[in-house]
């Protein structure tokens, strides 16, 4: 295994107790019409886009902070021509958190199963 899919199978591990919280996250942000497209920013380290909604503790190595496409468009995370690709490849929200995930292997983005 690769140091990519060790970090994913652990990712997901660590994530299990809180897919509930992340998908009421991920619902309030689309049922009061913030966005069509959250994005969970998972880091260890300090970040500057999304609002903190889960802290690192001794329970999970990583944080937690909820944002949006639009957020990452205006933070030039992604760039304005690859929004329609984005949308494309975005998941859906109802069986699918989408996560950017920022670790020592760079940051990738990640499509995490609701159950």
């Amino acid at each position: 295994m690769d140091d990519s899919t060790t970090l994913l199978i652990q990712l997901q591990e660590e994530l299990q107790h809180y897919k509930k919280a992340l998908g009421e996250a991920q619902d309030t942000i689309i049922n009061q019409n913030v966005s069509n497209y959250p994005i969970m920013v998972v880091h260890k380290q300090e970040v500057e886009i999304g609002i903190p909604l889960i802290q690192q503790s001794e329970q999970l190595i990583w944080s937690i902070n909820a944002s949006t496409l639009e957020e990452f468009v205006a933070k030039k995370i992604v760039e304005p021509h690859k929004v329609e690709g984005f949308k494309e490849v975005y998941k859906s929200t109802e069986e699918f958190i989408c996560l950017f995930v920022l670790s020592e292997l760079g940051a990738t983005f990640i499509f995490l199963s609701r159950n």
